[in-house]
């Protein structure tokens, strides 16, 4: 079986409550659409415990994009000091970072380092195919759509920035032969349900239905058959 889920936000009760729901097996695969960290304290923790599982994928969102450009370069904590981009930091502190700084002042240096190679390295796409559909899976936007209309703007420095933050919407294009999923704009931007839910259409599918934030609840999709799950509280 095949799952996707996003925007998790370091909440680890509902984390808990979809992996309980699923019940992942050795031969099924989790696709996490970024933004593990921030907001709620378990972000590390979550996080750390996606890198040992081999049946999962990850992609790097917007949140992993601004700790990397933050403090992505300092060893640790001393180091901080003195090579810390300030500028970025605000920019991360505002979104929701200082709780997820804070837990990582509590690891050693080598496990510091695993967490930011490990997310270094993360795509920004993936693609899989179930049932014969293909999906183009990304955080925020496809990259083929800097190329189309952004790589003259000013507004991202590259098509990884853009991928992270540029938020789809309806309007966008797609990349041919694929249904498109992406996280980070909440589903009631699309649809005005409640409690949030799953956003479909023809072309796109939107996974983010705020577990990152207090009135929200994490989903998660299973592609084989297209059954939702929902975070319990």
């Amino acid at each position: 079986m095949t799952y996707v889920l996003s925007d998790i936000h370091g909440n680890l009760r509902r984390f808990e409550s979809i992996m309980a729901q699923i019940n992942l097996q050795p031969d099924d695969t989790l696709y996490v659409l970024g933004d593990v960290i921030d907001r709620y304290p378990d972000g590390i923790k979550i996080l750390r415990r996606i890198m040992q599982m081999p049946n999962a994928k990850m992609l790097i969102g917007n949140h992993e994009y601004m700790m990397l450009k933050a403090i992505g370069h300092c060893k640790d904590v001393a180091e901080e000091k003195e090579n810390t981009n300030w500028r970025q930091r605000k920019i991360w502190y505002r979104n929701g970072g200082m709780v997820t700084h804070e837990q990582l002042k509590h690891y050693r240096k080598d496990t510091r380092s695993e967490i930011f190679d490990f997310i270094w390295k993360l795509p920004t796409n993936l693609e899989v195919e179930v049932n014969g559909i293909k999906y183009k899976l990304v955080h925020a936007s496809p990259e083929e759509n800097y190329m189309a209309n952004y790589w003259h703007s000013e507004d991202y420095k590259d098509s990884r920035e853009f991928a992270v933050w540029e938020r789809w919407n309806e309007t966008c294009p797609v990349p041919g032969g694929y249904v498109l999923i992406f996280g980070h704009t909440p589903t009631c931007f699309f649809h005005n349900r409640e409690p949030w839910s799953i956003w479909k259409s023809e072309k796109a599918i939107g996974i983010d239905c705020g577990g990152g934030f207090e009135y929200g609840r994490l989903s998660c999709l299973r592609l084989d058959d297209m059954q939702e799950f929902y975070s319990e509280e």
